[in-house]
């Protein structure tokens, strides 16, 4: 559901303006009460889920960006990396089709689609559904990966242990500033598709000064899924992620698969 409208997929994504200017404390009132049942409902959905993963010792990872920040082939070139060390499951979250589900399956890790419809990101609910097709001993690490949107997964916790923003060197570096509630409520920025670099105007460091000015406590990594520059320090962090039933809470420490390798 969007916090804008309340849509769930079974209505038109579509804000428009009430014609009656009289109408609009009774309006916002209404908008309000809706943001915060949708939001209390689905805190509550994450925190089962957030206990029922903590209980089985599986990190959840929430992967956020923009349409098209090399999301899914992060994901790909990071399953290739870990899965000798770690028992690995995907969430793929998508308006529609299972084109990035079947990317990730061909690694030989499954992969459960949610298809949103008109909805414009995950929810907990959904994510809680997702988790009955698995067996959560069996599983060490869950990466989920959300729908292409900058605004509304920020507001959506889903249980994870912790947030992922990604962000691509062909965006700009300003998008923390455009979108930082997105920023604000991640535990770690990837500035991906570092590759580019040298053909962009990207401000490397400038994007990591606004991330921090909206979060003073975000990790930054630095990578490239192409070339695999970055990436081991970004399997390590995965890997120094222990469990926690608070929310976003990375703790740096040992990584131990549930099963002895």
């Amino acid at each position: 559901m969007c916090t804008t409208c309340g849509c769930n997929g079974a209505v038109s994504h579509q804000h428009g303006h009430h014609p009656h200017a009289s109408h609009d404390h009774e309006d916002q009132a209404r908008i309000l009460q809706v943001e915060q049942n949708i939001l209390s409902k689905n805190d509550q959905y994450a925190a089962t889920n957030r206990q029922m993963l903590s209980d089985h010792k599986v990190a959840a990872f929430n992967l956020v960006s923009s349409p098209g920040s090399g999301k899914t082939t992060l994901l790909v070139k990071t399953i290739q990396r870990l899965k000798d060390a770690a028992r690995i499951a995907v969430i793929e979250g998508d308006q529609q089709t299972e084109l990035d589900a079947q990317r990730i399956r061909e690694t030989g890790v499954s992969a459960q689609q949610i298809n949103t419809g008109k909805g414009c990101h995950l929810d907990a609910h959904q994510v809680g559904h997702a988790l009955e097709h698995w067996s959560l001993d069996e599983l060490d690490i869950i990466y989920i990966e959300n729908v292409g949107n900058l605004v509304c997964p920020a507001a959506f916790d889903l249980g994870e242990a912790a947030r992922v923003v990604v962000l691509s060197v062909t965006e700009g570096e300003d998008k923390p500033l455009k979108y930082p509630d997105m920023f604000y409520a991640s535990d770690l920025m990837l500035i991906n598709k570092i590759d580019l670099l040298p053909y962009l105007d990207f401000d490397v460091e400038k994007s990591i000064e606004y991330a921090r000015r909206i979060n003073p406590d975000i990790q930054v990594l630095q990578v490239s899924a192409k070339t695999g520059q970055g990436m081991d320090a970004w399997i390590q962090w995965c890997r120094q992620t222990k469990v926690s039933p608070a929310r976003a809470t990375v703790i740096p420490g040992e990584f131990v698969c549930n099963t002895a390798s």
